[in-house]
């Protein structure tokens, strides 16, 4: 009796060390949707966020190889989360929060990550008969919007005498558009262009 109790108390005490120990495994992959290849050369970085804090604390920083694919390890620490964030210059950043309760200690986890290349419309208007009356109105029809950096979704008006240009990110290889009104007349339509990836296309309105 003695004994089975011995080898009981072991096992308990064996499995509670295990699972205060050892190290998660994150694998996976980063795709680059513009070209449909693996994102070559960006950065990955690992941060845990101790419970109750918001404070980031860099854990793991790997640089991914040609095909995306990523196999990091790292101490299991009991977090209120992870954070991963991956940059490359001339694509939009990833980052995303992973949970401690999400993670597994006995299975690799698996989280794949996708991309795109950054572009630029050069929306260009030019009023080439100019009066102080001239009303034009636009507004944008298709391309990426919400972030930091887009432009306005909302109508944009000018008046009078202009020649300016507007600088639009997007996403490479899609489309950006304009739908255009010139106020008191016939002149109104479509303007678009598909973006060259790390590159700024124009849109040029004249009237």
């Amino acid at each position: 009796m003695k004994n089975l109790l011995f080898f009981f108390l072991l096992i308990v005490f064996t499995y509670s060390c295990k699972k205060g120990t050892g190290n998660f495994v994150l694998k996976g992959k980063v795709s680059d949707l513009t070209f449909n290849i693996g994102l070559d050369g960006a950065e990955m970085k690992i941060y845990k966020v101790p419970i109750g804090t918001t404070s980031e604390q860099l854990i793991e920083t790997i640089t991914l190889s040609s095909d995306g694919n990523y196999n990091v390890s790292f101490p299991r620490e009991k977090m209120e989360k992870y954070i991963v964030k991956i940059a490359k210059p001339n694509y939009f950043s990833i980052e995303e929060s992973i949970f401690y309760s999400e993670l597994s200690i006995e299975n690799d986890n698996l989280h794949n990550f996708s991309t795109e290349a950054k572009s630029w419309a050069a929306i260009r208007i030019v009023n080439t008969t100019p009066a102080a009356t001239d009303h034009l109105r636009f507004i944008k029809q298709a391309g990426y919007q919400g972030c930091a950096e887009c432009c306005p979704i909302a109508e944009q008006n000018i008046f009078g005498a202009v020649d300016t240009t507007f600088y639009c990110i997007n996403k490479g290889n899609t489309v950006y558009s304009i739908y255009y009104w010139i106020l008191n007349t016939s002149n109104q339509g479509l303007k678009e262009v598909t973006t060259v990836p790390f590159d700024t296309t124009e849109i040029l309105l004249t009237y």
